[in-house]
């Protein structure tokens, strides 16, 4: 593997259209729900992303779920607000971690 092109080793074969779909599920969970869906929402994104993507021929599976990044999220919210945006240079970082943290081989 180690003469391997970059095509050869990584590979995503997700598709526009159910992006789109599930882009715009989400959005209308979230909107209907005040934003209160948003961790399950972003956790529903990521297992699409990791379902569609191989890294050497072998498949990733996100593990995470919406309760588990509830409470980082609230946090995340209510830092943010309080500070008129500016903790949101933290969130992205620590949201990334936790996201990969939760990223296998299927």
């Amino acid at each position: 593997m180690d003469n391997a092109t970059p095509d050869e080793i990584f590979r995503f074969d997700g598709g526009a259209a159910t992006y789109w779909g599930l882009f715009l599920l989400g959005a209308l969970v979230a909107f209907c729900t005040f934003g209160i869906a948003t961790p399950w929402v972003l956790c529903w994104t990521q297992k699409w992303r990791a379902a569609h993507t191989t890294i050497g021929g072998r498949r990733l599976q996100f593990t995470g779920n919406g309760c588990s990044l509830i409470g980082l999220w609230l946090k995340w919210v209510l830092f943010t607000f309080l500070t008129l945006g500016i903790y949101l240079i933290w969130v992205i970082p620590n949201y990334n971690r936790w996201v990969v943290e939760r990223t296998r081989f299927a």
